[in-house]
Protein backbone atom coordinates (compact mmCIF):
# COMPACT_ATOMS: atom_id res chain seq x y z
CA UNK A 1 0.00 0.00 0.00
CA UNK A 2 1.11 3.57 -0.56
CA UNK A 3 2.61 5.39 2.42
CA UNK A 4 0.80 8.56 1.33
CA UNK A 5 -2.28 8.23 -0.90
CA UNK A 6 -1.53 9.43 -4.44
CA UNK A 7 -5.04 10.86 -4.86
CA UNK A 8 -7.24 13.07 -2.73
CA UNK A 9 -10.53 11.63 -1.46
CA UNK A 10 -12.34 13.70 -4.10
CA UNK A 11 -10.09 12.44 -6.92
CA UNK A 12 -10.54 8.86 -5.77
CA UNK A 13 -14.34 9.36 -5.62
CA UNK A 14 -14.29 10.73 -9.19
CA UNK A 15 -12.36 7.68 -10.41
CA UNK A 16 -14.74 5.28 -8.65
CA UNK A 17 -17.76 7.13 -10.08
CA UNK A 18 -16.23 6.80 -13.57
CA UNK A 19 -15.88 3.04 -13.08
CA UNK A 20 -19.54 2.76 -12.00
CA UNK A 21 -20.67 4.89 -14.97
CA UNK A 22 -18.61 2.85 -17.44
CA UNK A 23 -20.00 -0.40 -16.10
CA UNK A 24 -23.54 0.94 -16.56
CA UNK A 25 -22.86 0.83 -20.32
CA UNK A 26 -21.28 -2.60 -20.56
CA UNK A 27 -21.19 -6.01 -18.96
CA UNK A 28 -17.40 -5.60 -19.05
CA UNK A 29 -15.54 -5.10 -15.78
CA UNK A 30 -13.07 -2.22 -15.40
CA UNK A 31 -10.33 -2.06 -12.76
CA UNK A 32 -7.64 0.52 -12.07
CA UNK A 33 -4.26 -0.34 -10.59
CA UNK A 34 -1.78 2.30 -9.47
CA UNK A 35 1.94 1.75 -8.96
CA UNK A 36 4.73 4.20 -8.18
CA UNK A 37 7.14 2.44 -10.56
CA UNK A 38 6.99 -0.44 -13.03
CA UNK A 39 9.18 -3.37 -12.09
CA UNK A 40 9.01 -4.52 -15.72
CA UNK A 41 7.61 -3.34 -19.03
CA UNK A 42 4.09 -1.89 -18.31
CA UNK A 43 2.17 -4.42 -20.40
CA UNK A 44 3.97 -7.37 -18.75
CA UNK A 45 3.35 -5.86 -15.32
CA UNK A 46 -0.33 -5.32 -16.18
CA UNK A 47 -0.68 -9.01 -17.12
CA UNK A 48 0.80 -10.02 -13.78
CA UNK A 49 -1.49 -7.64 -11.83
CA UNK A 50 -4.51 -8.75 -13.91
CA UNK A 51 -4.00 -12.33 -12.81
CA UNK A 52 -3.16 -11.39 -9.22
CA UNK A 53 -6.44 -9.45 -8.94
CA UNK A 54 -8.41 -12.48 -10.19
CA UNK A 55 -9.64 -10.65 -13.26
CA UNK A 56 -9.64 -13.83 -15.36
CA UNK A 57 -12.57 -15.15 -13.32
CA UNK A 58 -15.38 -13.23 -15.03
CA UNK A 59 -17.95 -15.37 -16.81
CA UNK A 60 -17.44 -13.72 -20.22
CA UNK A 61 -13.71 -13.08 -19.65
CA UNK A 62 -14.41 -9.38 -20.28
CA UNK A 63 -12.34 -7.64 -17.64
CA UNK A 64 -10.20 -4.59 -18.46
CA UNK A 65 -7.27 -3.35 -16.41
CA UNK A 66 -5.75 0.10 -16.67
CA UNK A 67 -2.38 0.12 -14.91
CA UNK A 68 -0.69 3.47 -14.25
CA UNK A 69 2.87 3.84 -12.90
CA UNK A 70 2.89 7.40 -11.58
CA UNK A 71 6.63 8.03 -11.09
CA UNK A 72 7.62 6.26 -14.31
CA UNK A 73 4.96 8.05 -16.39
CA UNK A 74 3.94 4.74 -17.95
CA UNK A 75 0.66 2.92 -18.32
CA UNK A 76 -0.97 -0.06 -19.99
CA UNK A 77 -4.48 -1.17 -20.85
CA UNK A 78 -5.22 -4.86 -21.17
CA UNK A 79 -8.37 -6.85 -21.79
CA UNK A 80 -9.11 -10.46 -20.95
CA UNK A 81 -9.39 -13.29 -23.47
CA UNK A 82 -13.11 -12.75 -24.14
CA UNK A 83 -12.44 -9.18 -25.22
CA UNK A 84 -9.38 -10.03 -27.26
CA UNK A 85 -11.34 -12.66 -29.21
CA UNK A 86 -13.92 -10.10 -30.35
CA UNK A 87 -12.17 -6.78 -30.84
CA UNK A 88 -9.91 -5.65 -33.70
CA UNK A 89 -6.17 -5.17 -33.38
CA UNK A 90 -5.37 -1.76 -31.92
CA UNK A 91 -8.71 -1.66 -30.09
CA UNK A 92 -7.28 0.30 -27.14
CA UNK A 93 -5.25 2.79 -29.23
CA UNK A 94 -7.94 5.51 -29.13
CA UNK A 95 -8.34 5.11 -25.37
CA UNK A 96 -4.57 5.35 -24.90
CA UNK A 97 -4.36 8.53 -27.00
CA UNK A 98 -7.13 10.19 -24.98
CA UNK A 99 -5.31 9.34 -21.76
CA UNK A 100 -1.93 10.50 -23.06
CA UNK A 101 -3.34 13.92 -23.98
CA UNK A 102 -4.35 14.47 -20.33
CA UNK A 103 -1.17 12.93 -18.91
CA UNK A 104 1.04 15.24 -21.00
CA UNK A 105 -0.69 18.20 -19.37
CA UNK A 106 -0.21 16.76 -15.88
CA UNK A 107 -3.89 15.86 -15.48
CA UNK A 108 -3.39 12.28 -14.32
CA UNK A 109 -6.80 11.83 -12.70
CA UNK A 110 -8.58 13.30 -15.73
CA UNK A 111 -6.62 10.94 -17.98
CA UNK A 112 -7.58 7.92 -15.89
CA UNK A 113 -11.24 8.99 -15.86
CA UNK A 114 -11.21 9.57 -19.63
CA UNK A 115 -9.65 6.13 -20.13
CA UNK A 116 -12.29 4.47 -17.96
CA UNK A 117 -15.11 6.28 -19.73
CA UNK A 118 -13.79 5.47 -23.19
CA UNK A 119 -13.20 1.83 -22.24
CA UNK A 120 -16.85 1.56 -21.19
CA UNK A 121 -18.03 3.12 -24.44
CA UNK A 122 -15.74 0.92 -26.55
CA UNK A 123 -16.81 -2.27 -24.77
CA UNK A 124 -20.50 -1.44 -25.07
CA UNK A 125 -20.56 -2.52 -28.72
CA UNK A 126 -19.15 -5.98 -27.93
CA UNK A 127 -20.40 -6.49 -24.38
CA UNK A 128 -23.60 -4.47 -23.92
CA UNK A 129 -25.00 -4.01 -20.44
CA UNK A 130 -27.52 -6.71 -19.51
CA UNK A 131 -30.43 -6.11 -17.11
CA UNK A 132 -29.36 -9.13 -15.06
CA UNK A 133 -25.69 -8.09 -15.08
CA UNK A 134 -23.78 -8.97 -11.93
CA UNK A 135 -20.81 -6.89 -10.85
CA UNK A 136 -18.18 -9.63 -10.84
CA UNK A 137 -15.14 -7.59 -9.77
CA UNK A 138 -14.59 -4.94 -7.11
CA UNK A 139 -15.07 -1.38 -8.29
CA UNK A 140 -12.12 -0.09 -6.32
CA UNK A 141 -8.64 1.14 -7.07
CA UNK A 142 -5.87 -1.31 -6.27
CA UNK A 143 -2.46 -0.03 -5.27
CA UNK A 144 0.97 -1.57 -5.54
CA UNK A 145 3.66 -1.23 -2.94
CA UNK A 146 5.01 2.27 -2.37
CA UNK A 147 8.64 1.26 -2.72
Amino acid sequence: MFEKPPFTKDEEARILAAIADAENNTSGEVRIHIERKCKKEPYAEAIEVFEKLGMTKTEQRNGVLILVALDDHKFAIIGDAGINEKVPKGFWDETKELMIAHFKEGRIVDGIIEGISDAGQQLKQYFPYQKDDINELKDDISYGKDK
